[in-house]
């Protein structure tokens, strides 16, 4: 962990009072004691602090101090010790932003329990802070369900490496579910206290990522009013989660690939480096072979978060487990939404086993809820299913009867009902694309893809006679 650094603002410099006994009994702690407030200004803009007392011994007033201070450092935690103390002078320096009042008798022993607790304070409202800044994201479903061969061999690995502090490279095609692996690792491992921090690269705008992953100093670029902890930062004996670590910049890679062997990291405008321990679980839904032959991912990098590589097989290959989650996020929409556990009818395990689940899990689940929102029976049908997926599950699926089964009809009797209908909506407007989509409600450049997949040419609609003039 990190070792706190505390400034001491004392006239009296460090003979003031026994701070290195207080060093001795807070360790690992490193302290700092300058003799006027205009020092301990130059100090704290030259370096990061993680709290600062006041000993109002003579000079500028506690409350001058307090408020010179604040204004350096807005989230500085600041403590008071006054020879003198009083009432009305300790609610001025709370007023004023001080986290502690201690009195110069007792202040060996409550200075020590006032920078605990400071400490303690400062690093959880840093926290909190890092993480509504953390991209949180919706991770499909709450628990492993799957009783693929696929899926049992990503248990196991997940079985085999969860307990060490090795670093893990998740792939997957996107919605396979490879934050819920980073999370199951994360559980399983001897961090399982400390913090889990998810990261989501390709959200990041490229400006800020930097400041984002390794933290700035106040006053380090246009905007940084304060000083903030970084998530690597905050992630220190926890598990940072790297998802879709190809989007990093490749700045950035060369900077977290210092950090993953350094197990050090610099914020943006410090001079000093902060320890921290740290174990990555990075994930794409890339080609990684196709990234480094373009050379857009680094392969020292590569090279070090691929210690251990988990490959999430795609919904479309792990057969009947799409009926085992359908059923699971069914019987979960149903309880959300306030109704009878009716769930899904047979034909509709046919066609969710039929399609090919380009958006995955998190695909699946959308479109059960859909169902269970649309139907108005106590169990949901294929009327209630989107028409898109049940052509393409019939275009998949394979003949039911002689005649091409239900499927293959349906999907016979759309195509031929699209055809018609563009045919006819174009002879109406002579060609005009415009006044076509206009009537039927879609954007101009759908309705062009909808004629290109028909082989549909407006130019032969401009000659023809409208309805009325036949």
């Amino acid at each position: 962990m990190q070792q706190p650094r505390i400034l001491i603002v004392d006239p009296a410099g460090p003979a003031g009072l026994p701070y290195d006994r207080l060093t001795a009994r807070l360790q690992p702690l490193e302290v700092r004691v300058e003799p006027t407030l205009d020092t301990a200004l130059e100090t704290l803009a030259r370096d990061a602090w993680d709290a600062a007392v006041i000993a109002a011994r003579s000079g500028p007033g506690a409350e001058a101090v307090l408020a010179a201070l604040r204004q350096a450092d807005p989230q500085l935690p600041l403590v008071v010790i006054d020879p003198r103390p009083t009432v009305a002078a300790a609610r001025a320096c709370m007023r004023g932003g001080a986290g502690d009042y201690v009195g110069l008798a007792d202040a060996e022993t409550d200075l020590e329990d006032a920078l605990v607790r400071l400490l303690a304070g400062a690093r959880r409202r840093a926290g909190e802070e890092v993480l509504r800044r953390a991209v949180e994201r919706p991770y499909g479903y709450e628990g492993f369900l799957g009783e693929s061969p696929a899926m049992r061999e990503v248990y196991s690995v997940i079985d085999r490496v969860a307990a060490s502090s090795v670093d893990v490279l998740v792939t997957g095609e996107t919605g396979t579910g490879k934050e819920l692996v980073a999370r199951a690792l994360h559980a399983r491992s001897r961090r399982a206290g400390g913090p889990f921090v998810p990261v989501d690269c390709g959200a990041i705008p490229e400006s800020l990522m930097e400041s984002e992953l390794f933290g700035h100093e106040r006053g380090a670029f246009t905007g940084a009013d304060a000083r903030r902890m970084g998530l690597v930062e905050f992630a220190d004996g926890g598990t940072l989660f790297l998802d879709e670590v190809g989007e990093l910049p490749l700045p950035l890679q060369a900077k977290l690939l210092r950090v993953l062997q350094e197990r050090r990291v610099r914020r943006v405008g410090a001079r000093q480096e902060n320890a921290v321990d740290v174990r990555v679980v990075a994930a794409t839904s890339r080609n990684v072979d196709e990234m480094l032959a373009a050379g857009g991912f680094r392969r020292d990098l590569f090279y070090r978060i691929n210690v251990v590589r988990i490959d999430l097989p795609p919904l479309r290959d792990r057969g009947d487990d799409v009926c085992l989650l359908a059923e699971h996020f069914a019987n979960k929409a149903a309880r959300d939404m306030g109704r009878p556990a009716g769930g899904l009818s047979p034909d509709v395990y046919q066609v969710l086993k039929a399609y090919g689940w380009p958006g995955n899990v998190r695909e699946l689940q959308n479109v059960v809820r859909r169902a269970l929102a649309m139907t108005r029976t106590p169990m949901a049908g294929i009327d209630d299913l989107p028409d898109e997926l049940v052509v393409a599950a019939g275009r998949a699926a394979p003949p039911a009867v002689g005649d091409g089964g239900f499927f293959a009809r349906r999907a016979d009797h759309m195509a031929r009902f699209e055809r018609q209908y563009l045919a006819d909506l174009l002879t109406r407007h002579r060609g005009d694309v415009t006044a076509a989509a206009r009537e039927a409600a879609l954007p101009r450049g759908t309705l062009y893809r909808l004629m290109k997949g028909h082989a549909l040419d407006a130019g032969t609609f401009r000659g023809k006679p409208t309805e009325e003039h036949v």
